[in-house]
């Protein structure tokens, strides 16, 4: 993958890793799927790997990502979904054809048409994203508790109470800055 494009945030729940393609959204922005061949990179390291993508498909995957954190952040709001991003979800869901297969050791794998396979890798993302807004898998979901993130996640931990959609990054950010904060207010007590 080029080097001059930041790396990808990826964790186990499909649909809230893809909408991590766009990171600090109420801060400076960070758009890791900025080309078509980009977007080709991540569905790869997903398990959607494809041929190709046009800047039509780019601009699908886009609305279906932005339609996922709306959807996905009212869900952790516990408020109304919005209408056009469950629209856009359902459309998209619906257009793909992938199939899941069963591999020789016991794990699911996508089977992506030959001709439409960014359709079809889109509509397994929707479909994980229903799975998650609608409550069929085990987990919570949650918006990220630093100020400039608010990315939705899925939370699997034992207790449900995770903060962050990463502890590497945006855990760590706000520890760091709740410690020199500390440290600034209490100059003798840090050593």
């Amino acid at each position: 993958m080029p080097a001059q494009f930041p790396d990808f945030r990826l964790g186990k729940v499909l649909a809230t890793s893809f909408t991590a393609t766009l990171t600090e959204r109420c801060g400076a922005a960070v758009e890791r799927i900025p080309t078509p061949n980009r977007l080709v990179d991540w569905l790869a390291v997903s398990g959607l790997a494809v041929e190709s993508c046009t800047t039509a498909q780019l601009a699908h995957a886009r609305e279906l990502r932005e339609s996922i954190h709306a959807a996905a952040t009212a869900a952790a709001r516990l408020a109304p979904l919005p209408v056009s991003a469950v629209q856009v979800i359902n459309d998209r869901s619906t257009e793909g054809r992938a199939s899941a297969v069963l591999t020789p050791e016991g794990n699911r794998q996508w089977r992506l048409g030959p001709t439409s396979s960014v359709e079809d890798a889109l509509g397994v993302i929707a479909a994980d994203a229903i799975s998650i807004i609608t409550g069929e898998r085990d987990g919570r979901l949650a918006l990220c508790s630093s100020p400039t993130c608010q990315a939705a996640f899925f939370d699997t931990s034992r207790s449900r109470t995770r903060r962050w959609c990463e502890m590497n990054t945006c855990g760590n950010r706000q520890k760091k800055a709740r410690f020199n904060a500390h440290k600034r207010e209490n100059p003798g007590s840090a050593k």
